[in-house]
């Protein structure tokens, strides 16, 4: 889903940014701008020198290098072999785009913009001195072949996003493109849909031959700061050297500091964490709670080598969490789920295996100014009041809806009464044989996908405690990895 997002219209690259064909300044449909943000008005002016949060004036030069799981052994970024896929050369461009931002904000040398209220279209203008790796001008005719090759020949994941989203693409001339899209997709986030992908060289592909369907372990061409070609040791490490330190677009000005930027590739975290103690490579951020409570205190931290610091970054908040795979019938009911999400103890959790360092999240936009607060504002009513017939009790009078709070010790009895009571409710009644069945004679089965073995530690304490509750006797967990 990450790569179906990231690619799915495929329309910003590292020279790209939107201009219009067209002096539509009469046409009250079409409106002049020099950015367009989700919500509201773009953050940045059409001049600004850098996006806000890095230092242009930072030391330029050097090397950053950091770590990365498992290994790769292609750099086709679009069809990766066995093991994982590294990209070619860099052309990252966009930064994330978050509420309030612009798709513009971090693009380089923004201009004016004509663009429908409707949005039904769009045309990007290409930066004339845009260039590859290999210095050959970057053309909307590589736009459009790289749009047609991810569309005919990518991943699924790739071509059915650009298909049930772009209607067509059309070259206007050497740098500008056209992208007409579907009647019927949501027009609100179509364009930060577009972001962070390669555009490829028609050139290179009719030179050489490449299929983009094949492995390769030669890095395609991109035209970001960064080129990939510069030490390569296959599935262990990749090296990148910024061909112009310091230069180029407004958003390039901060982050494109480095000479060299390394990764090297270990084959799980306790390895990766023994090399950077080592000193193999140079910046660790650091997943684990426990290994930052109780793991620095080798020699390099004492002397002052390495510093360790918290750093508050800003971000919309993330989580780590499971998701309810709602194509399964028995999670489409509300009161199956409240009733699993009861049975995580995160105050006993957070004490006993994450040093007290974790916050519980109630909402995808915590730590953001959509963090929901409080009841309804007027404003937010005027949106909500026309379709209160649809919305779940309360939604317009009370607070936002919170996650369930447990004691201190393992099993909070109180919610597995509650989580009882509910799954009572939706059906799932328990039998002679202390399990748990619903009408069909079906017993609550749940799955958990996780991604290693670092999770065993949270998954375990919960199946225990459905297991010694007094709802389950009944439900059944299993922990399954990808």
């Amino acid at each position: 889903m990450r790569h179906a997002a990231r690619l799915a219209t495929l329309l910003l690259g590292i020279a790209v940014v939107p201009a219009w064909a067209q002096d539509a300044a009469g046409d009250p449909t079409v409106i002049k701008t020099h950015g367009i943000a989700t919500f509201g008005e773009p953050a940045l002016p059409a001049d600004f020198p850098h996006l806000p949060y890095v230092n242009p004036d930072a030391p330029k030069g050097g090397e950053m290098s950091q770590h990365g799981i498992g290994t790769f052994d292609s750099y086709n970024p679009t069809r990766s072999g066995a093991g994982h896929g590294a990209v070619g050369d860099d052309a990252g461009t966009a930064d994330g785009v978050g509420p309030g931002r612009s798709v513009f904000d971090v693009l380089p040398s923004v201009r004016d913009g004509r663009i429908s209220e409707s949005r039904d279209w769009i045309i990007f203008n290409l930066r004339p001195e845009a260039r590859f790796s290999d210095g050959s001008p970057l053309t909307a005719d590589d736009v459009l072949f790289t749009f047609e090759l991810l569309r005919d020949k990518g991943f699924p994941s790739y071509s059915e996003a650009l298909k049930t989203r772009v209607a067509s693409a059309t070259v206007l001339d050497t740098h500008r493109i056209r992208f007409d899209f579907m009647p019927d997709i949501e027009r609100r986030d179509v364009l930060g849909l577009m972001g962070n992908q390669s555009i490829f060289s028609r050139a290179e592909f009719e030179a050489t031959g490449r299929d983009i369907q094949q492995t390769s372990t030669t890095p395609f061409l991109g035209s970001g700061p960064m080129s990939s070609t510069a030490r390569i040791s296959g599935g262990r490490s990749r090296c990148g050297a910024t061909r112009t330190i310091g230069a180029g677009p407004a958003h390039q000005q901060g982050p494109a500091q480095f000479r060299h930027l390394r990764f090297e590739y270990f084959g799980d975290f306790d390895a990766a964490f023994e090399a950077f103690k080592a000193g193999i490579y140079t910046f660790q951020v650091e997943p684990s709670e426990q290994l930052w409570s109780t793991g620095y205190d080798f020699p390099a931290v004492a002397a002052g080598a390495v510093i360790k610091e918290e750093i508050p970054d800003g971000v919309i908040a993330s989580g780590d969490a499971w998701v309810f795979n709602l194509r399964r019938d028995k999670f489409k009911d509300i009161r199956v789920r409240e009733a699993i999400g009861l049975m995580f103890n995160f105050e006993w959790s957070n004490q006993a295996l994450f040093y007290g360092m974790n916050t519980r999240l109630d909402g995808f936009w915590d730590n953001s100014d959509l963090q929901a607060e409080g009841p309804p504002t007027p404003e937010e009513l005027a949106l909500l009041e026309p379709v209160a017939a649809d919305l779940p009790p309360g939604i317009l009078t009370d607070d936002p809806v919170s996650a369930p709070v447990s004691g201190e010790r393992q099993l909070d009895r109180g919610n597995a009464r509650r989580a009882a009571a509910l799954l009572d409710e939706a059906g799932w009644t328990t039998g002679t044989d202390g399990m748990r069945r619903n009408a069909a004679g079906q017993t609550l089965r749940v799955e958990f996908l996780d991604f290693n073995q670092s999770y065993d530690r949270i998954v375990n304490p919960m199946s225990r405690t459905c297991v010694r509750s007094a709802w389950t006797r009944s439900c059944r967990g299993s922990i399954r990895r990808n």
